[in-house]
């Protein structure tokens, strides 16, 4: 008896344990765009031209999205070229005006010096006895 109400529990406690259902996973995401699913064998003509169509129509807008990204990627390719170009453009007129003040500072230097030698002449010639003449 003793093994028989053993025996019997243990079966209870298997049969409760197995009948235990797990918690499911959570929910996994769904793909924004889903394939359309493989259709039956029983369905009707229709029905199938309908999800072909659905097909098609993924197809081609997925087809149009990329053909958006390329177009997208072009014009910022461009506006890219343009920028470097503007900046190009800009460095070589700072590097001529920078030229332009350099070769004004330069003459303005000449002068300088020219009229300082000028001034020294003058200056040596007023400083210089005259000498009687004989």
């Amino acid at each position: 008896m003793k093994n028989s109400l053993l025996v019997a529990a243990l079966v209870a406690l298997a049969v409760s344990a197995c009948g235990q259902k797990e918690e499911p996973a959570a929910p996994v995401a769904a793909p924004a765009v889903e394939a359309p699913a493989a259709a039956p064998v029983t369905e009707a003509p229709a029905e199938a031209a309908k999800e072909m169509s659905a097909a098609e129509a993924a197809k081609d807008s997925a087809a149009a999205a990329a053909d958006s990204a390329k177009d997208a990627a072009g014009h910022a390719m461009e506006a890219a070229k343009e920028g470097a170009t503007a900046a190009v453009e800009a460095t070589g007129d700072a590097a001529a005006a920078a030229k332009d003040a350099a070769g004004n500072a330069v003459e303005a230097a000449k002068e300088a010096a020219g009229n300082a030698v000028e001034a020294a002449k003058d200056a040596a010639a007023d400083a210089k006895p005259e000498m009687p003449k004989q």
